[in-house]
């Protein structure tokens, strides 16, 4: 039976210092090879490394209020969303999809996606476009493997989560949305998608095999949240 996956593909997988053309690569062709069997992928784009560049560029010159940090980072998503559409050239559809008040009306399988409004990162645009295709779950691509319980950078022993409740997640990610905050999910869209019932499979994206099995329903590395 096809199926539709929703993907928050991070920035910092797709550029995490330059575009990381090998990952791009095989990201490519396990989608290639995911849709040929009719499913579909929804590929929704993060900004990474290259809006927090250009964060600290502004705040070098002047003092830049929260709503243009978002807007910087918004636009980096879609010059990243460009890059991710043109690859996959006639197998997707031939605009990056900007505006979720809209429905999109194609026969493409490939649907790629970037920023809409301040207020949040691309994680929310995915849960919304996830809500308006009556998807179930966001697979988040990032670079951690899995949630902890607490810190892996400041503590050894934190231990990696496989299943967390969406209450207990939100207490680690909290409330409040800021321009490039560095979180497995972030707030506003935790908030969005525990409303709307969504659950949200976080793994790292590099690791392109452990993907590719759980689009083929294997066992996988990765912490889901409902």
């Amino acid at each position: 039976m096809a199926k539709t996956v929703i993907i928050s593909l991070g920035g910092s997988i797709i550029a995490p210092d330059e575009v990381d053309v090998s990952f791009l690569k095989g990201f490519r062709k396990i989608i290639l090879d995911f849709v040929k069997d009719g499913n579909r992928a929804v590929i929704v784009c993060g900004g990474g490394r290259v809006c927090r560049r250009y964060y600290e560029y502004a705040a070098k010159i002047a003092k830049v209020k929260d709503t243009d940090y978002d807007w910087i980072g918004i636009m980096a998503t879609r010059l990243n969303a460009e890059l991710v559409r043109a690859i996959f050239s006639e197998q997707a559809y031939e605009k990056v999809i900007i505006d979720y008040s809209k429905k999109v009306n194609t026969d493409k399988k490939i649907i790629v996606c970037a920023g809409w409004l301040p207020g949040c990162s691309t994680d929310k645009d995915a849960v919304l476009f996830a809500d308006s295709l009556n998807a179930s779950a966001v697979i988040n691509l990032s670079n951690v493997e899995y949630v902890y319980d607490k810190d892996p950078k400041k503590y050894k022993d934190a231990k990696p989560l496989e299943n967390i409740s969406w209450k207990d997640f939100r207490r680690v990610v909290g409330n409040k949305w800021k321009a490039g905050m560095n979180l497995p999910f972030d707030p506003v869209a935790s908030e969005k998608a525990e409303k709307l019932g969504i659950k949200v499979i976080i793994m790292k994206g590099t690791e392109l095999e452990n993907f590719k099995g759980f689009l083929e329903n294997k066992e996988f590395k990765g912490t889901v949240v409902e």
